[in-house]
């Protein structure tokens, strides 16, 4: 039988669920190809950076439980069930028995997914699918032969392999250098270089970008090494060790916000039209081909919301929101006003009472679990947008969901809240600038400027950048050789209202305007993919061969990616592309999209 390859470039969860997908729909799919060749530049397969021993720490909680998993093989609980307390141990999982609710280690949820991934491998090989595995392989380029409709991966070996498709799932990538001659560190990752060594202590203030998760990862993996934790009852406390009394955490953020909490859901798994359908979402673009985000709001999110406040007791916010004049900016100021603490650290101890109530009595936090479906609709529709209404998503809309959404564990909760009241960690509200400063500084400095626009320079003798990974553009994009040959172009938003956007409407700080036959657009960050992940040339032509289901190359397009679901969507939109496209080529248009979300349970 001649080989009929193709290739996965990266086998963390987006690969993880593409390889599952495939094998749901293998009876049409081995008909297309029957090698999958799957590249992975660590020594761990199937895992993904967040999850990885490599990268990851025994103390990081993953934020996601074994019930919001989308489907794999098996389930997280039962899994851990099915482990021997020895084993559950060494992975930081000592609370029993095993809760399907319950959140538990980034190193256990690794090596569940691992275990997922052979089986799934399994499954495909029974079915008429081989793989073959490359691992610690870093590929450096992608090549498109348009002649012989092939694609060559070139890998750091010398390797040069022709494939008829080649799907980039590469994941995480951190590309800020460090520079550990002065305290700074681009990300926290591997979250190993940031620990001291054994028996040692960072006795001095270390300070993070950010009060993000990866943040409190930090928090996390130092406090134990610089001191312990106990219970008394329910309550956690913290006691620094002897010789590290200098030791203490300060967090930097824009907002002064901290993440809201872990909440009960009714649905854990988003639905794209959970709260509208295809032909009510579609009746909403306008003659020019927008969907205005306003009248998203208007006609989809309002009816949906007042439902969900009016179930969470929050009767003032219904009459507000319910008022005529009140727009998608008024929500957001809204709720964004109801978390707002002078002491974000006394706001989140308050905001335990109601989190730990809504988790513990399994009462839904129904306002938070409706507007994250909203948004998961909008993200699959992102394309219909105004530059316009891009801008705004960007700049006032998402900060809030990531700081809604992106809910912070219980126990996660409890070891800050332990921190602050043991003086270990604070909170600083400003915008900050990281300093240049001297070669022969040895500390990083930075310039925080507050609310009222006083500056204050403050040093420190550790500094991470923990403000999380932004759209990769054609610059830093891995691949050169895609770039070069014109077969990628930047991700692009019709603009509505030309003039208004060039004067400065927006808020738009840096506008990549551009012109092409006599349309306006706006750069809107990373790559530019039709609605079935292929990735489009500078000739405006989707390509048949390459796709791209990496969210920081895509995040322009599919703004409200991230988590496992969105991984699993993704490479479902995908493979359902492929299986339509056994019937002739597929056109990844609005009608024919909606249609493929309805008929695939999305």
């Amino acid at each position: 039988m001649k080989t009929k390859n193709i290739a996965i470039i990266g086998s963390g969860a987006t690969a993880l669920y593409l390889l599952k997908h495939i094998g749901d729909n293998i009876k049409v799919l081995k008909d297309q190809f029957n090698l999958i060749t799957i590249f992975e530049r660590s020594d761990h397969m199937g895992m993904g950076m967040p999850y990885s021993p490599e990268t990851t720490d025994i103390f990081n909680l993953a934020n996601i439980s074994s019930v919001e998993i989308p489907e794999l093989p098996e389930t997280f609980g039962d899994w851990l069930r099915e482990q021997s307390t020895e084993e559950l141990v060494s992975l930081n999982v000592t609370d029993f028995p095993i809760d399907d609710a319950e959140v538990y280690g980034r190193l256990a949820l690794g090596r569940y997914l691992h275990e997922q991934y052979r089986n799934i491998l399994l499954k495909l090989k029974e079915g008429g699918i081989r793989t073959r595995e490359v691992r610690g392989v870093h590929v450096s380029d992608i090549v498109y032969n348009g002649a012989s409709k092939t694609v060559t991966i070139a890998t750091d070996r010398g390797e040069h392999t022709d494939f008829l498709k080649v799907v980039i799932a590469t994941g995480h990538l951190w590309n800020e250098a460090d520079r550990p001659d002065k305290g700074y560190f681009g990300s926290p990752w591997p979250i190993k270089k940031l620990l001291p060594a054994k028996g040692g202590t960072h006795n001095f203030k270390v300070g993070t970008l950010g009060a993000s998760l990866s943040a409190f990862d930090v928090a996390t993996s130092l406090a134990h090494r610089h001191g312990s934790f106990s219970k008394n009852g329910k309550r956690l406390s913290f006691k620094l060790r002897e010789g590290a009394e200098g030791f203490k955490l300060v967090m930097h953020s824009s907002e002064g916000w901290l993440p809201h909490l872990q909440y009960e859901q009714m649905e854990p798994m988003r639905e794209i039209y959970r709260h509208t359908d295809k032909g009510a979402l579609l009746s909403l673009v306008d003659e020019k081909g927008f969907l205005s985000i306003e009248t998203f709001f208007d006609r989809v999110c309002r009816p949906a919301l007042s439902i969900a406040l009016e179930r969470d007791g929050m009767g003032t916010m219904v009459n507000e929101l319910n008022s005529p004049n009140f727009t998608f900016r008024n929500f957001v100021e809204m709720m964004a006003k109801d978390h707002e603490y002078s002491d974000s650290f006394e706001g989140m101890k308050k905001e335990m009472f109601k989190a730990t109530d809504s988790v513990e009595n399994n009462r839904p936090i129904h306002w938070m679990e409706t507007l994250d479906d909203l948004m998961y609709c909008l993200n699959f529709h992102a394309e219909l947008l105004p530059a316009e209404d891009h801008l705004f998503f960007k700049s006032e809309v998402s900060p809030f969901l990531m700081n809604v959404i992106a809910a912070l564990p219980l126990q996660s909760a409890d070891i800050l809240i332990a921190l602050h009241e043991a003086g270990c960690i604070e909170l600083i509200t400003g915008k900050v600038t990281v300093l240049e400063g001297n070669d022969t500084d040895k500390r990083t400095f930075i310039e925080v400027e507050s609310v009222d626009g006083e500056t204050t320079v403050l040093g420190y003798d550790m500094f991470i950048n923990c403000a999380g990974q932004k759209s990769i553009g054609l610059d830093d994009f891995p691949f050169p050789s895609l770039v070069r040959d014109g077969h990628l172009r930047r991700a692009r938003a019709k603009i509505k209202m030309p003039q208004e956007l060039q004067s400065g409407g927006n808020g738009s700080e840096s506008r990549d305007i551009i012109e092409q036959d006599g349309q306006a657009y706006l750069g809107i960050g990373g790559i530019d993919i039709d609605a079935a992940y292929r990735i489009i040339g500078t000739d405006g032509v989707s390509n048949e061969r390459i796709m791209d289901i990496t969210f920081t190359h895509t995040s322009g397009i599919r703004p409200y990616s991230y988590g496992l679901q969105a991984c699993s969507a993704t490479s479902k939109i995908l493979v359902a592309s492929w299986t339509a496209r056994t019937e002739g080529q597929f056109q990844a248009d609005v009608e024919n999209m909606a249609t493929l979300f309805k008929d695939n349970g999305l």
